[in-house]
């Protein structure tokens, strides 16, 4: 057993995450973590179905006397998003996650975790093992890609699932059910590199701002913290405003669309009389952001390092101006706050990642809003900007938002469940993230869904962490909630 999870209870739960853990499965590369799924599910007598797209299903039976009870999902994701620090060495494709337990939590060595969601999957596959919680028929539903993009649940065909009670268990805080969601799509630009000689005689200068806190463009949206994209590019045009004479030769920061942007790394090319220029209005620039954003983003740091002689290509004037005019006026953060609930974001989008391939420069953003139509909009918000500033702009289909069902059977049988668990109501919220409870509710009519989960922070980032007492909670009330639903059904 990991050392990190000794000791810790439900101990089928916290074991099931340490095996995930040890397998790699980022986005798009969960196949071992599927096959392995798979195969423990059949080495323990149970059926285990797979679809096209490899989403899994794993049918465990209903406690004797209950077969006749609802049939209930409990579904997760089995894929994460892959965020480490700089001085960390890891191979996300063939590492396994190191966990460290610090006081009350568990997190990783310089890492993402991996809680997102892999406690909601590895409470699901717990009940492979569980002996003593009474409860109905179970399909246990592992869906792939639902950090870059939900491919697994968009491919979901309505002959793999029979249940139609679901329960999500990718929610991030504890004495919560969410009952709604905020739908998305992404938005790409991407412009014509032109290149000429770099200034006689210039030289190379490796320019970077790290060491912000990002996290997850849904959740964490709303603190207002850095964007290295936009910090960067606020850098660049006092470069272009103030006359100092460079060029860009590469650029590249954020590492996913669903990730506010922690850090960013530049290539320039800087004639040698305008060095103490540059890195005078650099300093500045960075002051100004420290100042903004310093309280929440205490690590943010700035670096200007001359390397020596500039030989390479770089981008035009027309070029860098392109792209630096889009960076700072393209729409990011918090955009509108919800009517109907209090401190929900409504609407936000995401500046996310910057890279050069193929003589292109890709702008990546990701929108996100409780307002289906609001999502188009801010769509066509940046198709205009990136026109304007000389880009080819692609607009994603996107998934749906969830909408409340405040009068669900289901959200009042957890209502009950956790009242007489905890002697208190629990916070009925909607989320600022995308779940796959949106895009199954379309494709499930008549569906009933909640999504519940233990308290994790800083997912998406290095910084993610779950806090030990509220996993053994959240497994309560999932207990609980499965028995009374099997009880009431019977």
């Amino acid at each position: 057993m990991n050392h990190a999870i000794q000791g810790l209870k439900p101990a089928h739960l916290w074991n099931y995450f340490s095996q995930l853990a040890a397998i790699p499965h980022r986005s798009k590369e969960e196949q071992k973590l599927a096959a392995w799924i798979i195969q423990t599910a059949r080495e323990k007598g149970f059926v285990a179905r797979t679809d096209s797209v490899s989403n899994i299903v794993v049918e465990i039976p209903a406690t004797p006397g209950y077969e006749k009870a609802p049939t209930v999902i409990l579904q997760g994701h089995i894929d994460m998003v892959c965020e480490k620090n700089e001085d960390t060495v890891h191979d996300f494709a063939t590492d396994p996650i190191e966990l460290v337990r610090e006081d009350d939590w568990i997190t990783a060595n310089g890492t993402t975790l991996g809680a997102d969601n892999g406690i909601g999957v590895a409470a699901a596959l717990a009940f492979m093992d569980e002996k003593n919680v009474v409860h109905g028929p179970l399909e246990l539903l592992c869906t792939i890609d639902e950090e870059t993009g939900m491919t697994g649940a968009f491919n979901l065909q309505p002959d793999f699932l029979k249940g139609r009670y679901m329960l999500n268990l990718d929610s991030e805080e504890d004495g919560a059910l969410y009952v709604g969601c905020a739908g998305g799509a992404d938005i790409k630009c991407f412009f014509d590199v032109s290149l000429a000689d770099a200034p006689a005689g210039a030289t190379s200068v490796a320019m970077s701002v790290k060491g912000l806190r990002g996290g997850h463009s849904g959740l964490n949206i709303i603190e207002n913290r850095a964007n290295a994209l936009r910090i960067m590019a606020r850098i660049l045009k006092t470069f272009i405003t103030e006359g100092v004479s460079f060029g860009i030769i590469d650029i590249e920061g954020g590492s996913a669309r669903n990730a506010i942007p922690r850090e960013i790394n530049a290539r320039l090319a800087v004639l040698p009389a305008h060095l103490d220029k540059a890195r005078a209005l650099a300093e500045q620039s960075f002051a100004a952001a420290r100042t903004e954003y310093g309280k929440r983003d205490t690590d943010m740091h700035m670096l200007f390092d001359p390397k020596g002689p500039a030989t390479d290509k770089v981008w035009s004037v027309q070029t860098i101006t392109n792209v630096v005019d889009a960076m700072l006026t393209l729409p990011t953060g918090v955009l509108t706050m919800s009517q109907d609930l209090p401190n929900l974001v409504e609407s936000s989008c995401n500046l996310a990642t910057i890279n050069v391939r193929d003589g292109k420069v890709f702008l990546w953003l990701s929108a996100r809003s409780s307002v289906q139509p609001v999502i188009a909009e801010i769509q066509e918000t940046a198709q205009i900007i990136g026109k304007r500033c000389g880009a080819t702009v692609e607009l994603g289909d996107g998934y749906p938002a969830w909408q409340p069902d405040m009068d669900s059977p289901l959200l009042q049988n957890a209502v009950e469940v956790f009242e007489r668990l905890y002697g208190a109501e629990p916070q009925i919220k909607a989320i600022h993230a995308g779940l796959e409870c949106g895009i199954i509710g379309e494709k499930f009519e008549g569906i009933k869904m909640i999504s519940m989960g233990p308290e994790i922070h800083g997912a998406h980032s290095p910084d993610e962490r779950v806090l030990i007492p509220t996993v053994e909670k959240f497994w309560a009330l999932l207990s609980g909630l499965l028995t009374d639903i099997a009880e009431k059904g019977k």
